[in-house]
């Protein structure tokens, strides 16, 4: 029994990274084509987009791993039967059972690594991902350069001389603002743009700063200060999961990606009866159109977990599951059950 555990899981690997490694491709260019249009508002370097890749990475495993699993289970238990090898393990006495015991295992632990992965592991990367391109937004504000008609700078207007946008460094600095109460000139020889842990700083060196209104007038020679926060973006805090999870914050979409992600990772283990019943067959008696019935089956279960839920909330989960049980099941005992 071990031999044959370990020959049909051999079997399954093999064509499980055959369909997954193209799923897997396609997903991360549609990624990359989505990563283009950031480059139109933020400019991003190669190790930036890499970064943003890796970001996106735990979300591209959770939609393929578990389509790629039935898929490949189908299709190989279809291999074996198309090379009469099930029809061998039948003659031998070993009941369709079995099969279903060796598949529940690797669907049962996928099915796990699905549910950390959505639960513990996306909120934490998303809430970086989300910081990251916020801060890389902030910092396209910053993309200053010289030029006699100025610059919008918060309340300020901005007056570049000189300017080393590679370096961040500027020179013959004016900034003029007349938001408050008395009207506020600063000049600098040098200043340069910080990023201090995600906090935008404007530096100004060597300078002076006047203030009038209609009674005062006020002058102010500096050697180093400091214009915070200007244009720049508070970071989301990420405490925990379960935070992340039972906070009211973004709740409908929240609720929304709890039903349809935890569908989504039961899909494996729900579908074990599935795939036997699309993937055993008779090799001289029957012949299925199995890469059509697949193709139905992911997006039936796919289309219910989405839509069911507009109508039974957090019972769309149990509702759907329950189902899909049934169905596949009486697929598995009418087409395989009855006949080995």
């Amino acid at each position: 029994m071990d031999k044959l555990r370990a020959y049909i899981l051999s079997n399954l690997s093999l064509l499980f990274f055959s369909i997954f490694l193209p799923l897997f491709a396609i997903a991360s260019v549609i990624f990359m084509i989505k990563l283009a249009t950031y480059t139109a508002v933020i400019q991003l370097s190669v190790a930036e987009m890499g970064k943003l890749y890796l970001f996106v990475l735990p979300e591209l495993l959770f939609y393929t791993l578990p389509i790629a699993f039935v898929v490949s289970g189908a299709l190989a238990l279809y291999r074996l039967s198309n090379d009469n090898e099930m029809v061998v393990v039948f003659s031998l006495g070993i009941a369709p059972h079995f099969i279903a015991r060796v598949l529940a295992l690797p669907a049962l632990l996928l099915s796990i690594l699905l549910f950390v992965d959505y639960l513990m592991i996306t909120p934490y990367i998303k809430n970086i991902s989300a910081n990251f391109i916020d801060q890389k937004k902030a910092e396209a504000k910053f993309n200053l350069s010289a030029s006699e008609f100025g610059h919008n700078f918060g309340e300020w207007m901005l007056f570049i001389n000189e300017s080393d946008n590679e370096n961040r460094a500027y020179g013959d600095i004016v900034l003029f603002s007349k938001e408050r109460s008395d009207e506020i000139l600063i000049y600098a020889s040098n200043a340069e743009l910080i990023n201090d842990n995600g906090v935008l700083q404007f530096r100004l060196d060597n300078g002076q700063s006047y203030s009038y209104s209609n009674d005062i007038y006020k002058q102010m020679p500096f050697k180093t200060a400091y214009i915070n926060d200007m244009l720049s973006t508070e970071p989301d805090i990420y405490r925990n999961a379960l935070d992340y999870w039972t906070n009211n914050d973004r709740r409908d979409k929240k609720d929304q990606l709890l039903i349809t992600n935890t569908l989504l990772s039961l899909f494996p283990l729900l579908s074990v009866f599935l795939i036997i019943a699309l993937g055993i067959v008779h090799a001289r008696h029957q012949k299925r159109w199995i890469y059509l019935w697949l193709f139905l089956s992911v997006l039936g279960f796919y289309t219910s977990a989405l839509l069911l839920q507009k109508w039974f909330a957090f019972h769309t989960i149990w509702i759907v599951a329950l189902l899909w049980i049934i169905l596949s099941y009486g697929f598995y005992k009418r087409l395989v059950g009855n006949r080995f």
